[in-house]
């Protein structure tokens, strides 16, 4: 199959790094794959580290621009599927689509616990092109049943590759401000809950006077200078390292002898499966999409409410078992083999394919 997928904006995120683990998969078994994203940009960076071929969209060029750009590229190409996240990008896809009188079909994926959302917009484009669904996963699809209606609807669950994993190196503990015996929490981030990032800082506070060697380490978007003041006024600025977008995130869980994840959508997600995919163990505020991940008490603790003493006692608790912790660890890598897997979520995208595009097309 020749497939397309379609990144706009040029910022790098979790549901960009979901079509690139995913374009790197699909290519790995065989099929034709192009990456489109604004040239120059931190996706496009990305992008090229899969060696896969790219079509660079102009910086900040219109929806119409972006519409003629892939026009050529998939009539040249003869596209079978374009895949995309928002509908902006649905729009300028089903655009090209009919511009350039193919037969390609557009599949809209959508990001665990997210809403399917049906604008006007995105109902206008799918009458200029055959659209499908690809849900992350079975309830999110149930969910969305009513609204889906006639429109093909798949599951690919969200996966990472492991032998990529295994061989990433930990981080240097000096390069996170931490000391050598340090226990280091790292708090992965997507700038939408700051509130979960400020319980885990008022956490470490409640905690800081009977374990000293805690270390926690902020990493992902967000607003780090009011992340800064809350942790001066608490007066634990020193054993809080805030980093921020990083490129070597993998490294910096790897490190890690905790994960603690404070966002939500494929960024949560993301965060869950690394810290599963380096045996680290996990908590997280309790959530439908925190729940479909985490297994509560085998593979982490997820926590009841927002309330700073509860949520620092249940910490505390998980901490004081070190034993545990680390078997809960190996219990999350276990869970990702076998719940998660690499493999499943790449037949998950072709299975979009074939349940999208008409048999005598394939």
């Amino acid at each position: 199959m020749r497939i397309l997928f379609l990144v706009s904006g040029g910022a790098w995120n979790a549901s960009a790094r979901a079509f690139l683990v995913a374009a790197k998969g699909l290519s790995q078994r065989g099929h034709d794959i192009v990456i489109a994203c604004e040239s120059e940009c931190p996706v496009h960076v990305h992008a090229q580290t899969t060696e896969l071929p790219i079509v660079p969209l102009r910086t900040q060029a219109s929806g119409t621009a972006d519409g003629w750009r892939l026009r050529d590229t998939i009539r040249e190409r003869a596209v079978d599927a374009v895949f995309v996240h928002t509908d902006a990008e649905q729009y300028v896809a089903s655009s090209a689509v009919r511009f350039a009188r193919g037969a390609a079909h557009v599949i809209r994926r959508i990001p665990p616990f997210a809403v399917a959302t049906r604008s006007r917009r995105a109902a206008f484009a799918s009458r200029l092109a055959p659209t499908a669904l690809l849900f992350t996963t079975d309830e999110d699809r149930e969910s969305a049943a009513n609204q889906a209606g006639s429109i093909p609807a798949t599951v690919a669950p969200l996966s990472v590759d492991l032998a990529l994993h295994d061989a990433v190196r930990p981080a240097e503990r000096a390069t996170l401000g931490a000391a050598p015996n340090a226990r280091v929490i790292v708090c992965i981030q997507d700038g939408r809950h700051p509130q979960r990032v400020l319980s885990a800082v008022r956490s470490l506070a409640q905690l800081a006077s009977r374990h000293p060697e805690l270390h926690l380490v902020v990493i992902g978007t967000g607003d780090m200078d009011e992340l800064r003041m809350h942790g001066a006024a608490l007066g634990i600025s020193a054993m809080i390292t805030y980093l921020g977008i990083r490129d070597d995130e993998l490294s910096i869980i790897r490190a890690a002898d905790v994960g603690w994840i404070a966002g939500e959508g494929d960024a949560a997600a993301f965060a869950a499966l690394d810290c599963m995919a380096f045996g680290v163990p996990i908590v997280a505020e309790r959530t439908p999409l925190t729940e479909h991940y985490v297994a509560d008490g085998i593979a982490g603790v997820l926590l009841a409410g927002d309330d700073a003493t509860q949520t620092a006692a249940s910490v505390a608790a998980f901490l004081a078992k070190r034993e545990l912790s680390a078997q809960m660890g190996q219990a999350g890598r276990v869970r990702l083999q076998r719940d998660f897997s690499f493999d499943a979520m790449i037949a998950g995208f072709e299975a979009a394919m074939s349940a999208a595009i008409p048999a005598a097309r394939r």
